[in-house]
């Protein structure tokens, strides 16, 4: 890379030592290099410089990735370079008599920007929509504050976020004021491909993957997500993992701290002429931060190991070939439960744990299996994956005191002071408490290509991409009641229920969806027209709780949609630097299986507009959306305080609007300072509201009328952070400001009992090298030990997390 970069000093210095003769020319040289995203020289990629008027010359870049157009007359030009196995790119520039350019253009790897969300951080700046992306630096530097994608989302601006566990865990994400439960209202994806454990039959994510071994985070909003779905409403969030490296390189974090907690996450990997590989593991244990009756642990222990290989063909072949092979598990035992806390308790002690939840565990499995294959010529690629997750998971949790379900106690506890006696550890005869084994299975398959092709015609570009999908998943519920007795304090099993005596039930999904779209780009002009076309088909079949060999149904459901999804974004370049976008597209989230026949589909308009500017340093965006729902849909689910049926309730009209703000700026960038100051703003503000009243069965709902507003979605969240950063050393600050929410729908006055607090929490970090690719780092997250309430569902007031101490060591062996 040095030898590469003394190479473009070299061609500037000759530039730049014409005779003042030659300098009055009127014509200029154009050099540069091409590089893949992750800096690998790509020789042989063909470079073409196309004049306003159309007239064109091409050079083929050399071993190094270098390329010269000399004697350039003055004026307006694109520069075009394309490379097998890489996106083409497209860069304006403006020649200037005299004055020799320079120029690095960097193409990102073609599977990237078919199967990813955004691809490169460069990318987010052609797309016709709302783009963002944590990259691998960011995201580093993330890892040494926390594991919890919450905190690392807080930066992107347009997102919900529902804290429950306080370690993020079990991630509440929603978009644009859509709904936050068990992120069921946005599309989940790794590396592309869909991973919420049925995305289509039972979308609610009890699993979410391990964001201490991604590699960068991706969030898709506007008319753009539409090429992804099946949820289309609020966008996409895709975890993208660690990518195979180009050469030698281990890679290791080592963290322990407060509430006993102990982090390892190493990866190794290495690449050669057709063959590359990489095996990596992330674990994690804790003890807890809430203070269980009685005594117990409240933590929770993650293991995740993940190995991929890959064979390709020469890459400076005329076909480019690569088949990449993934396998992935995650383990996660958590002593986590839906009890949460009454107010007067929470007021005296937050970080309390009821004794009647000392029995409730998570435990879960996950593996994935992905096999990906790119075919690519000059001017068309074709990637293919294949892929299953299968997932089993059984939360036992409790269920209800004295018959009684446990939001009902603890929002009234005067009125259920037996109940609440016997939450607490008071003895009680047998049967007096019911834990529910959760246990559920489920699995999610398919098989999906996306073809791209790129045409150009004189002023005029089109990347034509074409997808199809064939996905099929599945739900098993196998659960039963177990009861219990208190006495002195600890919970003894007096009734063991049968395997599938409280709930017997199998439902599932098959879908085909296609996609096209074409990005026609004319001049400062992109126009990007998109459809997609989902055919689904659910069944649902219910087995009697007395037959666990599930011999004869009892009932079986079939229902099937059919649904297209338009939309179009439009992208303006005002002037270098300055970027207006907009568009339209049509929201939609299926309805899920065995629905009664007045439950419809979730379906919406929406629209965005908005502007990136760069200027001096200074990189901002202002975006404002509006989404015009015709049929909110409500999940009945534990988490968000249910029965947890998984039934689904039509909401009617509704609409959210609001703004997304972000900037970032160095200040010190321009005066050449020896160290830098980035800073980092993030503001979204947000109005969500009912435009119908109605009656719903779904608690967050209840009895709404027209002007309410939607449950979880705070108005106002502000993100900061500034880093000092110098040669050695760095220190980091980062502030988050929630403003107060409601937890069920209403207007008005907020009601205590029916709300969050607001609340800003900041956490510091920082990391000192010792030695090269060695560096000591230390956490403080919540610095200020702030008390606040983060939320009221699944059951009872549950805090946020206290002050978290983290120091370790990271290391960097090779590049």
């Amino acid at each position: 890379m040095a030898v590469r970069f003394l190479s473009l000093i070299l061609l500037f210095l000759v530039f730049s030592s014409v005779s003042p003769a030659n300098a009055q020319s009127s014509s200029a040289p154009v050099a540069g290099q091409i590089v893949s995203g992750g800096g690998t020289a790509l020789g042989g990629a063909e470079v073409v410089l196309r004049s306003s008027a159309g007239q064109e010359s091409g050079v083929v870049a050399d071993v190094d990735g270098q390329f010269q157009f000399s004697d350039v007359p003055p004026g307006e030009y694109w520069l075009i370079a394309t490379a097998v196995g890489m996106s083409p790119i497209v860069q304006p520039l403006t020649v200037v008599a005299g004055q020799p350019m320079i120029v690095t253009l960097v193409m990102p790897e073609v599977f990237r920007e078919r199967i990813n969300v955004v691809g490169y951080s460069s990318a987010v700046g052609r797309i016709p929509g709302s783009a963002q992306i944590i990259a691998s630096r960011e995201m580093q530097r993330l890892q040494v504050a926390s594991d919890d994608v919450h905190q690392m989302l807080r930066q992107i601006p347009g997102l919900n976020i529902q804290e429950e566990d306080g370690y993020g865990l079990r991630p509440n994400i929603g978009m644009r004021g859509t709904g936050t439960d068990r992120s069921s209202k946005i599309t989940l994806m790794e590396d592309g491909v869909l991973v919420a454990p049925a995305p289509y039959a039972a979308p609610a994510a009890y699993y979410s993957p391990v964001p201490g071994r991604m590699e960068s985070l991706e969030v898709r909003k506007g008319s753009s997500q539409i090429k992804y779905g099946p949820i289309t409403t609020g966008g996409v969030l895709n975890y993208v993992s660690t990518a195979i490296p180009s050469d030698f390189r281990l890679r290791a974090n080592l963290a322990a701290g407060g509430d006993r907690t102990g982090k390892i996450s190493v990866n190794l990997g290495d690449s050669y002429g057709h063959f590359g590989w990489l095996v990596e593991t992330f674990q994690l244990h804790n003890n807890g931060f809430k203070v269980l009756d009685g005594g117990g642990d409240t933590g929770t222990d993650v293991e995740d190991y993940l190995a991929k290989l890959r064979f390709n063909t020469t890459p400076t072949l005329a076909m480019y070939q690569e088949v990449e092979i993934k396998v992935g598990h995650t383990e996660q035992v958590g002593n986590e439960t839906y009890l949460g806390l009454t107010d007067a308790d929470f007021t005296r002690t937050p970080l309390r744990r009821y004794a009647a939840s000392q029995a409730d565990v998570f435990d879960s499995t996950h593996e994935q299996y992905q096999v990906r294959h790119l075919l690519a010529r000059r001017n068309w690629d074709l990637t293919t994956v294949g892929y299953r997750n299968d997932f089993s998971r059984a939360w036992y949790k409790l269920e209800s005191v004295l018959g009684s379900g446990l939001s009902g106690v603890l929002a009234n506890p005067d009125r259920f002071s037996q109940h609440m006696a016997l939450l607490t550890g008071a003895d009680s005869a047998p049967n007096a408490l019911v834990i529910r084994n959760n246990n559920r299975t489920y699995y999610g398959t398919g098989v999906q290509s996306v073809v791209g092709v790129t045409l150009s015609a004189r002023q005029v570009q089109h990347k034509i991409e074409a997808s199809v999908r064939y996905h099929k998943d599945e739900e098993d519920r196998f659960q039963q009641d177990d009861a219990y007795q208190m006495t002195g304090g600890r919970m003894i099993l007096t009734r063991a229920g049968a395997p599938g005596s409280q709930t017997n039930q199998i439902v599932g999904a098959s879908a085909v969806a296609g996609f096209v779209s074409d990005t026609i780009g004319w001049g400062d002009w992109s126009f990007s027209p998109g459809l997609r076309y989902e055919t689904i088909d659910f069944g649902r079949i219910d087995y009697a709780r007395t037959d666990p060999a599930r011999s004869i149904a009892i009932a079986a459901i079939d229902t099937s949609v059919d649904v297209l999804v338009p939309g179009l974004g439009v992208r303006y370049q005002a002037r270098p630097g300055a970027v207006v976008f907009g568009g339209v597209h049509k929201g939609f989230a299926p309805p899920g299986p065995g629905l009664a026949a007045e439950t419809k589909a979730e379906e919406s308009v929406n629209y965005e507009l908005g502007t990136r500017l760069e200027h001096r340093g200074v990189s901002s965006e202002v975006i404002g959306f509006f989404n015009d729902y015709s049929n909110l849909l409500g999940r009945d689910t534990l988490s968000a305080g249910g029965t947890g049926e998984g039934d689904l309730f039509n909401g009617g009209k509704a609409r959210t609007y609001g703004l997304e703000a972000s900037v970032q700026w160095n200040p010190l960038a321009a005066v050449g300072a020896a160290f830098s100051l980035p800073v980092r703003v993030a503001y979204t503000f947000t109005d969500a509201e009912f435009r119908n009243s109605f009656q719903s069965q779904y608690g967050p709902w209840g009895t709404v009328q027209i002007g309410h507003e939607l449950p979880y979605v705070p108005r106002h969240q502000f993100h900061a952070s500034i880093d000092v950063d110098r040669q050695l050393w760095r220190a980091r600050l980062d502030s988050t400001y929630v403003s107060r929410m409601r937890t069920a729908a209403g207007q008005g006055a907020y009601v205590a009992a029916q709300s969050t607090d607001a609340y800003l929490v900041v956490d510091l970090s920082g990391e000192y090298t010792v030695a090269a690719g060695t560096s000591l780092f230390a956490s403080v997250r919540n610095l200020t030990d702030a008390t606040h309430i983060v939320a009221r569902h699944p059951s009872g007031v549950r805090p946020g997390l206290p002050r978290l101490f983290m120091a370790g060591l990271k290391f960097d062996i090779g590049r």
